[in-house]
């Protein structure tokens, strides 16, 4: 099979699990845990913070900073087809009690002037703006990259108006590796912002979440409480810090197969349109007389190739280190057989 529907669905290599042989581990919640400690410097230092946590998955990663930045009744700014809305199972409401404020963004990006139209004025009737969400890269965007620029501003516009900053960063050493950009220069407004071991980096459980001293203190405390705390955590940290060694600068192949695609798609006369692939995420639309998306799906996958449709038109691809050049190549002969 190759599949092409996320990136999480890649397995660790082998290299990845002998690096678990040789780590040390002791008891996460009590600090013993040298393997996890060392992640969580690692992270901290790429991202430019303070300190940072260990949790099992990048939504965790989301809900904690929420609850540390919020009270009940406040108010989430973020792009409306974020992670956040759109697949943490309503979680801002039902974890920490606070509304989302969506704005429409292009590609998953948002000006900076429509951050400010959105940070309500004080009011007893209204939610109070307390949080400002980005995600980078912007994935039902297709990958798209914040650019630093734009990042800045955002970040000044909620500083300006006493609101903290918060980045889903599940795919920013994509970013990084694509622009060039240090990650901690990406991160530099953010209040908290987290890295995602389970999606390009290759292993299969595990983000780490990084602020202040005190941020991470509250984050910690959030995580003891939602049953996120663990023991001999080493045993998953190990594998981050082999993605770190060995996995980052690899995500340019994921990006360079992604565009090859791409380009691909924008030759099929039953493709209406491709968002730009920037990364290593390829969304597409399907003309009225093409099969709808979950038929393709269906159809794919008959071939040996799993794609992911989202809603009656739209398909999604995403390449990562378990899907090489042959299968690009299987999957645009089936592309093409279908849509051509």
């Amino acid at each position: 099979m190759h599949d092409f529907y996320s990136d999480t669905k890649t397995k660790p290599t082998r290299g990845m699990l002998e690096s678990v042989l040789a780590a040390e581990f002791g008891d996460e919640q009590k600090n013993e845990d040298p393997t996890t400690m060392e992640l969580c410097r690692r992270v901290a230092e790429i991202l430019g913070k303070e300190a940072a946590v260990f949790l099992p998955s990048g939504t965790m990663c989301n809900e904690i900073a929420i609850q540390v930045h919020t009270k009940p009744g406040d108010e989430v700014i973020c792009e409306r087809s974020c992670h956040l809305i759109n697949f943490e199972t309503g979680g801002p409401a039902a974890i920490s009690g606070v509304m989302t404020f969506p704005i429409d963004g292009a590609f998953g990006i948002y000006e900076p002037d429509q951050l400010r139209e959105a940070i309500r004025p004080p009011s007893r009737y209204a939610p109070e703006s307390r949080l400002v969400a980005v995600e980078q890269t912007a994935n039902m965007g297709g990958g798209t990259v914040w650019p630093l620029e734009k990042l800045n501003a955002v970040a000044e516009v909620a500083k300006e108006a006493g609101l903290a900053t918060h980045m889903d960063g599940a795919r920013l050493l994509n970013a990084a590796v694509k622009s060039g950009i240090d990650a901690k220069q990406f991160t530099a407004g953010y209040d908290s912002c987290w890295l995602d071991f389970s999606k390009g980096l290759g292993a299969p459980v595990g983000a780490v979440l990084a602020g202040s001293e005190g941020f991470t203190q509250q984050a910690w405390r959030v995580k003891q409480r939602i049953g996120g705390a663990l023991r001999q955590s080493g045993v998953l940290a190990a594998m981050g810090l082999y993605a770190l060694d060995h996995h980052v600068d690899r995500l340019a192949d994921d990006h360079a197969l992604a565009a090859r695609i791409a380009s691909h798609l924008s030759e099929l006369a039953g493709v209406a349109n491709v968002l730009p692939a920037e990364t290593n995420i390829v969304i597409f639309d399907l003309k009225a007389e093409a099969p709808s998306a979950p038929d393709l799906e269906k159809q794919l996958l008959d071939d040996g190739i799993i794609i992911g449709a989202f809603g009656e038109r739209r398909i999604r691809v995403v390449t990562h280190l378990d899907v090489d050049t042959a299968s690009g190549d299987a999957l645009c002969q089936s592309l093409t057989r279908y849509l051509g």
